[in-house]
């Protein structure tokens, strides 16, 4: 092998008969590594979306959060949470209830979701960091407060300074609303909100009102033991896969114990299924790029016929000819996709640390350049499959021109 090797080596570097067939070579060569790049910069910005969505979700969700099975709510009473605030790598838990409830303020009325939620919430979620405006305060002096998505406190036109309190609107339960007196089919309470939060994703800030969980129980007529959820959150760099299988058996089969990224199972996958898709089409451009080998190959192959000759009569069987010219195409893809892997790796990097490429609109987007990552795995992914599709790309001319002048010359 060694020796095919230095003849393959001695071919591809040699001198050429023509100029043309050093121009081609690093033709292909430039095809590879192009496409080589555009490969790993694309999984590096899946990656980087990845993080950053996953970053903003994390500051409201909580790394793991109990629900149930089935039905709306469950009962806290039967639960051993005690075993659960005692497992290694559990900072809190924290009761949790949400529920649809109608908003008014002034003239403005708006449907959302009132989450309930008591002070250890900010424990086990990044809440604080989120505030933009005021602070995260549930309860004080003046009564009841809370925080208000973004979005929503636009949309209501309220603000944490403002005198005037927000109205809660929340449907009896099993109870019909009489059309002469709709507001007894209401329990209603005010608030004033303290803070204002921004997560950056409209599914939150356009929707989320949380306020202190004794007024939602109030509100939904809920138990002290009732809840829709409980939200646990984790020491930093802890096991998280091994202390969620523990939950789930002690909890047993009729809660679901959820990571951050099964909260958002349809999102995540939907950014697989993307990156999947992103990938199949450049291999499908390499593809097409790689066409470019096949008349590289055929060309080196002609004006190396007189080397044929020479290592046949030394030889050399049509097999042995065969690999040579196959580790040179080879080796053309290999210098293309490393050339293409080291560009690749210092553009992602440059745009990683320093952010050279940003968005046009000033402040309108979560981040001002495009968000990248680099992962070792992307590396050899982007490897492997571009050196594979060079290889079956110089196979069929390889084969068919080498065996049709080794049968010519002899």
């Amino acid at each position: 092998m060694k020796l095919i090797i230095e003849i393959a080596l001695k071919f591809l570097f040699g001198k050429k008969s023509k100029g043309i067939i050093n121009v081609i070579s690093t033709i292909s060569i430039i095809g590879v590594s192009v496409g080589t790049i555009a490969l790993l910069v694309i999984l590096s910005v899946f990656n980087g979306l990845h993080g950053l969505i996953g970053s903003l979700y994390g500051s409201f969700d909580p790394d793991i959060k109990v629900t149930a099975v089935e039905g709306k709510f469950f009962s806290t009473d039967s639960l051993k949470i005690k075993e659960i605030k005692e497992l290694d790598g559990v900072i809190k838990v924290s009761p949790v209830i949400e529920d649809n409830a109608l908003l008014k303020y002034n003239n403005r009325q708006v449907t959302a979701m009132v989450m309930g939620v008591d002070s250890t919430f900010r424990e086990v979620t990044q809440l604080d960091s989120i505030i933009v405006e005021g602070k995260f305060n549930l309860r004080d002096k003046q009564g009841f407060g809370g925080a208000i998505g973004y979005v929503l406190a636009d949309q209501l036109n309220v603000r944490v300074a403002f005198l005037t309190p927000l109205l809660i609107y929340v449907p009896q339960r099993n109870k019909r609303i009489n059309l002469n007196r709709p507001n007894e089919a209401f329990n209603t309470h005010y608030i004033h909100p303290k803070g204002i939060f921004l997560v950056k994703q409209m599914e939150y800030d356009s929707k989320y009102l949380l306020v202190d969980i004794d007024l939602v129980r109030k509100l939904f007529v809920y138990k002290d033991t009732e809840v829709t959820s409980l939200a646990i959150g984790l020491k930093e760099g802890s096991d998280s896969a091994n202390i969620q299988e523990k939950i789930q058996g002690i909890l047993g089969s009729g809660l679901k114990v959820e990571n951050r990224h099964q909260q958002h199972a349809s999102f995540y996958k939907m950014m697989r299924v993307e990156r999947i898709m992103a990938y199949l089409i450049l291999c499908f451009i390499l593809i097409i790029a790689t066409f470019n080998l096949i008349g590289t190959m055929s060309m080196l192959i002609f004006d190396k016929k007189e080397g044929i000759k020479i290592l046949k009569s030394i030889g050399a069987n049509k097999k042995m000819v065969t690999r040579i010219f196959l580790v040179e195409g080879w080796l053309i893809s290999l210098i293309g996709v490393v050339a293409g892997l080291l560009i690749g790796i210092v553009l992602v990097l440059l745009q990683q640390h320093f952010g050279l490429i940003k968005f046009s609109g000033g402040n309108n987007f979560v981040v001002d350049a495009y968000p990248v990552a680099l992962e070792i795995p992307d590396i050899f992914y982007s490897l492997i499959t571009v050196t594979t599709i060079g290889f079956f790309a110089a196979l069929y001319p390889v084969k068919i021109i080498v065996g049709k002048y080794f049968n010519e010359n002899y």
